[in-house]
């Protein structure tokens, strides 16, 4: 397992609500929506009467479609502000001196070649 570099630093402000919290969340938040809708049906039936009487059915009407979506909307609705640690930045690496290398190891042999481009007539060529 590898741990992390000290310039990523784990916040736990970052980590999404468990599974079961973001359902129940959904569901209150149906829950509410439906709630809303049945007000909205009592109203339109027994309260209100007129234009008012029609934007209550309305509502009614529109209220489950927007509910379902925002319920199946899930866990990428929801954000976190998080403050965070901030991070160091890495510290700077060291500089290397430079030093003199030798030119010529005693160990090595270095032999220069060049091919010579081959000769196109064939009297100059010697048999052996």
């Amino acid at each position: 397992m590898s741990t992390p570099r000290p310039h990523e630093v784990p916040s736990i402000t970052g980590v999404p609500a468990s599974l079961a919290e973001d359902q129940s969340r959904r569901l209150r938040q149906y829950l509410l929506q439906m709630g809303l809708r049945i007000v909205l049906i009592l109203a339109a039936a027994l309260l209100v009467e007129g234009w008012l009487m029609w934007v209550c059915f309305a509502g009614a009407v529109v209220l489950p479609y927007s509910a379902v979506l925002l319920a199946n909307a899930g866990r990428d609705r929801s954000t976190r502000e998080s403050s965070g640690v901030p991070a160091t930045p890495p510290a700077q690496p060291r500089q290397i001196e430079a030093t003199t290398v030798p030119l010529e190891d005693p160990g090595v042999r270095v032999v220069e070649h060049t091919d010579d481009p081959p000769s196109t007539g064939t009297a100059d060529r010697k048999d052996d």
